[in-house]
């Protein structure tokens, strides 16, 4: 079993205890409580940087083990280069760097955050934390051996010292509601689809009712009634029922247009019919990770209780080949009377997300919407998997997005829409089909989603390269990232609460 963490605040009066972590800038320059801490080692922490070459660079560390004079087992330097050059963002990644640092085994460690000749706002200091409670996170629930030299304690306590301690708690209280998000989505990207197919996956989002969010299971007989047919067709082969679920939070002006954010939530996907290669398909369990993430938002909005009025949907499904799934050739009409064409049954996703944007616009009509989904491999082709790529028919909405991505570390990058575009996904048989091809292919499905959204301010990410073993970072470890909750938790906090 993964080790709990529990993190606590307080004062630089307070001793400090297991593992001591500090940050310098270049130069070895210390904050006048570190110093103060350190004092009893003499000139110990500048002979070992001076044998180590350690100068304070950012992302550099130097540990001392049993250091002499001080009654801890470890201590550790994190450089943090220059300080003045540090952004918001940034503090997240020391945090990160400081969990890092802190063996297995420990159970105790102390966070010493104190800059020379500046102090940290208490957003800053909360921003460690975060990058605490991220980097802690590990999905091992299924292991039931270890090896004997991987001993690891069941709780690590890890108590950040800092000024203003009351302040920082505050600022803290909201990410820790945003970490709260990140963790639940990782949970379930990470999950085997044995254990999370759609009728699971509801039922763990309607676990946000204890926050006090509403949320609604739509079946296949009501999703039949309503005409959800396209996204109904992609889970006709499998033995699992797909679902709908929607979850409300309602925590601004009664009556006030919602924002709105749709995922895609295929729990197993074979590409059906069109099946996929075998190697490489245990990874698409993972396929459900813009579901995921929106059920991490809504957690974190709720937790938080933000001043907004939000809807989440997400669309659960389960892509089987078996003697009823659905056939290349075969055509369906959407809930908004559109017919499509399938090609490809593996083209499924913007199936799942046409009936959901329809559905969702024309119910609560909403101020903007935004879909998440793992679309398509040729979005990784196109930006690896260091950006989401962003598609959208509004250009306020898409340079709000781009800016809530630069602050919260989670990248988008612009991706064109045309008329253009359109031509190859025209079809002889029905109004279009579900793939254009192999060139432009995460940008034809979009353009496949841009006709079911109206004249809504509408963005969609394809999180292909993202949301799923995506490059480990200093905040996560994890094969499922929870991309997208930190993102649109910035981008909502910023533009739409009042």
């Amino acid at each position: 079993m993964a080790r709990t963490l529990r993190l606590e605040f307080a004062g630089f009066d307070t001793p400090a205890q297991g593992v001591l972590i500090l940050f310098c800038e270049e130069g070895l320059k210390l904050g006048g409580a570190a110093r103060k801490v350190l004092a009893p080692t003499g000139d110990l922490i500048n002979r070992a940087a001076d044998a180590d070459g350690f100068k304070g660079k950012n992302g550099s560390s130097l540990e001392i083990i049993a250091p002499s004079g001080l009654d801890v087992p470890r201590v550790v330097l994190v450089g943090v280069g220059k300080g003045r050059d540090l952004k918001d963002q940034d503090f997240a990644k020391l945090g990160g760097i400081a969990m890092s640092k802190i063996p297995g085994a420990a159970k105790v460690a102390t966070v010493l955050v104190d800059f020379p000749g500046r102090g940290l706002s208490p957003e800053r200091v909360a921003g460690i934390g975060l990058g605490v409670e991220l980097r802690a996170y590990a999905f091992e629930r299924y292991k039931t051996r270890r090896k004997e030299d991987e001993e690891q304690a069941r709780e690590v306590k890890v108590t950040i010292l800092t000024e203003g301690v009351g302040a920082v708690r505050k600022a803290f209280a909201s990410r820790a509601a945003v970490a709260g998000g990140v963790l639940i989505a990782r949970d379930l990207v990470n999950e085997p689809a044995n254990v999370l197919y759609p009728e699971e996956l509801a039922r763990r989002a309607g676990h946000l009712k204890r926050l006090g969010v509403s949320v609604e299971i739509l079946d296949p007989a009501q999703m039949k009634k309503l005409g959800m047919n396209a996204l109904l067709g992609v889970g006709q082969g499998s033995e699992h029922e797909s679902r709908t679920v929607i979850m409300r939070w309602n925590g601004g002006k009664r009556g006030a247009a919602p924002v709105a954010f749709v995922g895609k939530g295929v729990c197993f996907d074979t590409g059906g019919i069109s099946i996929k290669p075998a190697s490489g398909m245990e990874d698409m369990k993972g396929d459900m990770a813009g579901a995921a993430c929106v059920i991490g938002l809504m957690h974190a909005l709720a937790a938080r209780k933000a001043r907004v009025n939000a809807v989440g949907a997400i669309g659960l499904v389960e892509n089987m080949p078996s003697g009823t799934a659905q056939r290349p050739g075969d055509i369906v009409t959407t809930m908004s009377g559109q017919t499509i064409e399938i090609i490809n049954t593996d083209a499924e996703g913007r199936l799942v997300l046409a009936d959901l944007l329809h559905y969702v616009n024309k119910r609560f009509n909403p101020k903007i919407m935004i879909d998440l989904a793992t679309l398509t491999g040729a979005i990784i082709v196109a930006l690896g998997q260091e950006y989401a790529g962003l598609f959208s028919n509004d250009e306020k909405l898409a340079e709000r997005l781009i800016e809530a991505g630069r602050e919260s570390g989670e990248r988008v990058w612009r991706m064109p829409l045309g008329p253009e575009y359109d031509k190859m996904i025209d079809s002889k048989f029905a109004d279009m089909k579900n793939t254009g091809g192999r060139h432009a292919g995460a940008i034809t499905a979009a353009q496949l989603l841009l006709r079911f959204v109206d004249k809504t301010p509408w963005a969609h990410l394809d999180i292909a390269g993202t949301g799923m073993g995506s490059p480990q970072t200093d905040i996560n470890r994890s094969w499922g990232s929870g991309f997208g909750v930190r993102l649109l938790n910035e981008f909502v906090a910023r533009y739409y609460e009042k």
